[in-house]
């Protein structure tokens, strides 16, 4: 069976700091500066992981990012309940307890 070559999937480029589209991924090439001893730790995980350092890279930002924005909705909630409820919010409360129907015991 002859070699069927696969088209080569489009490759884009732009200015430094811009998204780079390779394949069915977009992703942006960017510079860091991480401590040598952080990178080195990294750089195990990640081969330990199997995976490369960008990807272990990313990895941990979406992990971060997703870990934030929980803590930051838990910040808010843990604001809003804190707080005593208003008087028309107690009055609330009350109609809305009056308004159950308890069933009839027999």
């Amino acid at each position: 069976m002859p070699w069927a070559r696969r088209p080569q999937a489009p490759v884009r480029m732009r200015e430094r700091g811009q998204s780079v589209q390779s394949g069915i991924t977009k992703s942006m090439k960017t510079a860091i500066s991480v401590e040598d001893s952080l990178m080195e730790q990294a750089d195990n995980t990640a081969r330990d992981l199997g995976l490369s350092r960008s990807g272990l890279i990313t990895q941990a930002l979406r992990d971060y990012l997703q870990r934030r924005r929980r803590d930051l909705i838990s910040d808010r909630l843990n604001q809003v309940y804190a707080n005593e409820p208003s008087a028309d919010e107690r009055q609330t409360v009350r109609n809305l307890r009056t308004k159950i129907h308890k069933p009839d015991r027999w």
